[in-house]
């Protein structure tokens, strides 16, 4: 099995919001999800967090601590290691990007009622997000 370095950014407005994306590709494909994605060649974890929030959402921003790490298996015999970091946004303006198909900010509340990547809902939870 090869295994696939991934990060991504957990990020919480003043509102208590999370910023998702809608995945445009697979894995996971039309799934809610934070933004992120695969480690490139020379990064870190955290950089590559930072580049993925820029690609898909617009938005740059500052990686604090890692929160967890997830391990989401992929029907062609690989598993991707993913880096969730806690995140604040710097600057930029908010839209889907790169192969994000829609991003946006959602309240807690509305969690339950969107088609998450599967083992997220868990995970913020767990991180004291809704």
């Amino acid at each position: 099995m090869k295994i696939v370095q991934a990060a991504s950014a957990v990020i919480v407005d003043t509102d208590g919001r999370v910023l998702l994306i809608k995945r445009g590709h697979e894995p996971q494909k039309g799934k809610w999800s934070v933004p992120g994605g695969r480690v490139e060649a020379g990064e870190t974890p955290g950089q590559a967090a930072v580049r993925e929030v820029a690609e898909e959402t617009g938005l740059q921003v500052v990686v604090g601590e890692q929160l967890w790490t997830a391990t989401v298996p992929f029907e062609d015999e690989r598993l991707y290691e993913v880096h969730d970091f806690a995140a604040t946004v710097l600057g930029g303006e908010l839209h889907s990007g790169d192969d994000a198909d829609d991003a946006r900010w959602v309240a807690p509340a509305e969690l339950d009622t969107l088609p998450l990547a599967t083992g997220l809902r868990e995970r913020l939870r767990t991180a004291g997000i809704g």
